[in-house]
């Protein structure tokens, strides 16, 4: 096969060194890509908005088989424009991805199935956001209703950041159109998973677990994020949680989506609280998350892109991917001010040392070539990934990567699995 993948991050540098692997693939390209993908795939100079662009591109490359990593070409429904044209393309029509476009179908649709998930209530104006916040109490969590980056949730802990927020939301516009509808939900409380199956409409093959990091500062502190690392697995999922939350949360969304003229296929996400009454959606998403792709295909033994096409064409064979036993970490550093607006710009070194690490693969995300030098040119810069046969050993691996690279206002979370160790540490069943 000639496979396409579509993106510039860390995600997509993942499924582009995962598809570099597979044994089906003899041609890969992808758009726009970084300069970490510049060895490992051909870069196309592609506008993602465009999507008969891409289309185009597709047709005249002939590629056998597409992969969407972000999730706006999606929404935006590169699916319907590449069926139409006949063309394969890994990732749900615009209908389907409405799961993560809009946080108030989802919501809705998790309660017409009796999916479990946190109560809510929704909102248009900052008086209501403020009732309903009041009602369920602090802490309380305000969420956009549209795309917004990883960055649309809010949780919010006091009266002074529940004004804050509602400024941010209703006032300042920080996300725009997006937070025309907000939702307002009771805090959940429990450890939080990320559950990824691949769905060819019908049937199912799952992702090995993940737990991803979502606040900047250690401790769980400070706004949220994209994603500040992973590990996988998930330790905290049990056989019988994950038999659980496949029983109650994944097939239920794969069969309501057909039932309602929506079938599925693609990456379904689902983000997870553990609570004490069992396992409750916080999210959807309808692409990899980032930066739980950077950890678990680190882990993949098998061939990715024969299952994507096996997927796409509703022809999924269980049992078609195998994992390795082995713990995967990873660690992303971050520019000075990310989440906020992030410094770019700055020199970046220290990677080929990194890279010579063995066991290590850094993943690139917010980088530019200038020259013979590599620069800073978004939040999140670097994925550092490291694999090992404990949870302990790879994170050691990671952190000493991450300490080799370089670059001014540098910052990342220095807590990534530390919390799976204590409970480890005093003998909690994490697995």
């Amino acid at each position: 096969m000639r496979a396409l993948v579509l993106g510039s991050g860390a995600r997509e540098h993942a499924i582009v060194h995962a598809l570099r692997d597979s044994p089906s693939v003899d041609g890969l390209y992808v758009a726009p890509g970084n300069p970490g993908m510049e060895t490992e795939a051909e870069i196309l100079d592609l506008d993602l908005a465009d999507l008969e662009g891409v289309a185009d591109a597709a047709e005249e490359l002939g590629i056998d088989l597409t992969v969407v990593g972000p999730e706006v070409p999606l929404a935006e429904g590169i699916g319907d424009v590449f069926a139409r044209r006949e063309l394969r393309l890994f990732g749900p029509v615009a209908a389907a991805a409405e799961l993560e476009a809009s946080k108030v179908f989802a919501k809705e649709f998790c309660l017409r199935h009796s999916i479990p998930t946190a109560a809510a209530e929704i909102v248009r104006t900052a008086d209501d956001a403020a009732r309903a916040a009041r009602r369920f109490g602090f802490p309380v969590v305000l969420k956009a209703d549209g795309l917004a980056a990883g960055k649309g949730v809010l949780i919010v802990g006091s009266q002074n950041e529940l004004a804050e927020a509602l400024d941010d939301l209703f006032v300042n516009r920080r996300f725009g159109a997006a937070a025309d509808r907000v939702l307002v939900e009771e805090c959940l409380e429990g450890p939080e998973v990320s559950f990824m199956v691949i769905c060819d409409g019908t049937r199912i093959e799952a992702f090995a677990t993940s737990h991803d990091y979502k606040r900047v500062g250690d401790g769980d502190s400070g706004p949220n994020t994209g994603g500040m690392g992973s590990h996988s697995p998930a330790f905290a999922l049990s056989n019988t949680l994950r038999e659980q939350i496949l029983d109650t949360v994944i097939m239920p969304t794969v069969t309501g989506m057909a039932a309602e003229g929506r079938e599925y296929r693609g990456i379904l996400y689902a983000g997870l609280m553990l609570t004490a009454d069992g396992p409750k959606v916080l999210e959807f998403n309808c692409r990899l998350g980032d930066p739980e792709t950077q950890s678990v295909l680190r882990r993949l033994d098998g061939d990715l892109a024969a299952v994507l096409r096996d997927a796409a064409d509703g022809r999924l064979q269980p049992g078609a991917l195998g994992w390795k036993t082995q713990v995967a970490v990873c660690v992303v550093l971050a520019a000075e001010n990310y989440p906020g607006s992030p410094r770019v710009g700055d020199e970046i070194t220290g990677l080929p040392e990194a890279e010579a690490m063995p066991g290590v693969v850094v993943f690139h995300a917010g980088t530019r070539r200038d020259a013979e030098r590599l620069l800073t040119a978004g939040g999140r810069v670097l994925s550092v990934t490291a694999i090992g046969e404990t949870l302990a050993g790879a994170v050691d691996l990671a952190y000493r990567a991450a300490r080799r690279i370089r670059f001014d206002g540098a910052h990342l979370r220095s807590d990534i699995g530390v919390d799976t160790l204590n409970l480890q540490k005093i003998g909690k069943s994490v697995g």
